[in-house]
């Protein structure tokens, strides 16, 4: 890029990053987030027809859900993002796995977005996944958008749910649509704002586009009669208690905007994106480590929130997932990695569809972009350009489950090294190890229980290194150091091993052993691990 086509990109920072609109997609597992990130790229014309998860036969799968073991559970392992313009803005919409054993990735995804979309399945309500990352939204400042799904299906009663979510979130909810028909009955909404009738009309599976016809009230009383009344007296009963939206309250955390919908069958997609461009908040300046605000138009910098490989399956690339923080990138600009000072070459760099991807020559504050073989990258590191900035570390969770890893066939032990590391540098599991076990027995720590299964899986398709698994008994990990360790580790059932990253990690069969250790030893350094920073 010549020196005047940089100054103009430059000059395009504000409003650029204006345009921008980054949010994640989250809720309890099943409630439907791949079928609504499907949705969203169905109704902004991104794709021709909608896949679903759980598939139907003559329909696709989700382009968000790439991973072998996603289509075959029905479930998102990973985080997946999608770029794509809709009216005059850009969206980056990150899709995050429900499930809690993936948590600490759907928590990674929260640091690099600037809002949320919280899907509520209508008949179940709110679900402990779906508190945990209320709690985890409002911890971040993260304003949140409600979207009551599966109202195509049996459910709770409408205002029964916005009870739910005013007494246990502490959120003001504000219904901007308001439904037509009882759940399991879905004709169509209210838009609240200005009183009129969205009705929509079912394609086959759900795989286009559906319909919309927009009614007068006289015309919605006359084709829906008691249905359409029942709605507009809700609506006239959220009047009365001052349900309605008020964007500052709204960016303070104080309230959520309500759309009801049907992902499945595109029922109130198109209503939601125009919300996110209407009301979702812009790109901001981002704190570094030290609490200075980096402002947008200052010189480029970007953290990295994942890392993902085994995407192309040709070419066993290492993906870096960056969220741009300020300035402009330039696909080929030479930045600094903040945690060795070395240069970093961004030569490969690519927007990233689920699993497809294309080049990328210019991106801004906001948006979200792959850099293609990036070794040298971790979650959580920095890059800049001029001006140095360290942003704050990402959040490593305390492990809950255990397992020895080996390598079961001994020709292949480069490849189980290679993806041992490339594992733990994703951030897929804590690695541990010690001079008793070897190379050849790390001890893997996970926050869920699946997230073995996925790393075994992922050790034999990807690597070629089959493995097989051998569980622990320890139930708790906490940080020591090298003066407490050898005192630590000749404690009965306890066993002390280092992390990749230098940490000493203490393990224990049960609170009970730890609590005993810590009254017999005040001395000894054993600190409790990060959980979640909520």
């Amino acid at each position: 890029m010549s020196s005047p086509s940089i100054a103009a990109a430059a000059a395009e920072v504000l409003p650029q990053a204006a345009r921008r609109r980054t949010f994640a997609v989250i809720s309890h597992p099943d409630a439907g987030k791949s079928t609504l990130t499907e949705a969203l790229a169905l109704h902004a014309r991104v794709i021709g027809q909608a896949g679903a998860v759980h598939g139907k036969a003559g329909r696709r799968g989700t382009v968000s859900d790439w991973m072998d073991m996603e289509k075959a559970r029905g479930i998102s392992i990973t985080s997946a993002a999608l770029q794509f313009e809709y009216r005059d803005a850009v969206v980056n919409l990150l899709d995050t796995p429900g499930h809690a054993d993936f948590s600490e990735d759907t928590y990674r995804v929260l640091t690099a977005v600037d809002a949320a979309v919280m899907l509520i399945d209508a008949a179940k309500g709110l679900e402990a996944q779906t508190m945990k990352l209320f709690a985890v939204c409002r911890h971040r400042g993260i304003p949140v958008i409600t979207v009551v799904n599966k109202w195509d299906r049996p459910g709770k009663d409408a205002l029964e749910l916005m009870d739910e979510v005013s007494e246990r979130t502490g959120l003001v909810p504000t219904p901007l649509t308001w439904p037509v028909g009882i759940a399991g009955d879905f004709r169509g909404v209210l838009d609240r704002r200005d009183g009129s009738y969205h009705r929509f009309t079912r394609t086959a599976g759900g795989a286009t586009i559906a319909p919309e016809e927009v009614l007068t009230a006289a015309a919605a009383e006359a084709r829906e009669g008691v249905d359409w009344s029942r709605a507009v007296e809700e609506g006239e009963l959220l009047d009365a208690t001052e349900a309605d939206h008020d964007q500052e309250r709204f960016l303070a955390g104080e309230t959520t905007p309500v759309i009801f919908a049907s992902a499945v069958s595109n029922f109130g997609v198109g209503a939601l994106l125009d919300v996110l461009v209407d009301l979702a908040p812009a790109p901001s300046g981002r704190p570094d480590a030290d609490g200075a605000v980096r402002k947008l138009d200052d010189p480029f910098s970007a953290f990295v929130f994942k890392v993902q490989s085994g995407m192309d399956a040709a070419h066993r690339d290492r993906l870096a997932y960056i969220r741009i923080c300020s300035g402009v990138f330039e696909r080929g600009m030479v930045v600094t990695h903040a945690t060795s000072g070395r240069p970093f070459a961004t030569k490969y760099a690519q927007h990233v569809f689920g699993r497809e991807r294309e080049s990328v020559d210019v991106a801004y504050p906001g948006d979200v972009v792959g850099l293609v073989n990036a070794n040298a990258l971790s979650v959580g590191d920095t890059l800049y350009v001029d001006s140095k900035v360290q942003f704050p570390p990402l959040t490593t969770f305390a492990p809950e489950y255990f397992a020895v890893m080996r390598g079961r066939d001994t020709a292949k032990f480069k490849q189980f090294r290679r993806g041992i590391g490339q594992l733990a540098s994703e951030g897929v599991a804590q690695v541990l190890r010690s001079d008793r076990r070897g190379d050849a027995a790390p001890v893997l720590a996970v926050v869920g229980p699946m997230q073995f299964e996925v790393a075994q899986h992922r050790m034999e398709s990807e690597f070629g290194a089959p493995v097989e698994l051998d569980r622990l008994s320890y139930t708790i990990a906490v940080r020591t150091d090298a003066a407490s360790a050898p005192a630590v580790a000749s404690s009965r059932g306890v066993e002390v091993l280092e992390r990749e990253d230098g940490e000493l990690l203490a393990l224990f069969m049960d609170k009970w052993d730890l609590r005993s250790l810590q009254q017999r030893s005040p001395e000894l350094t054993l600190e409790p691990l990060v959980a979640a920073q909520l």
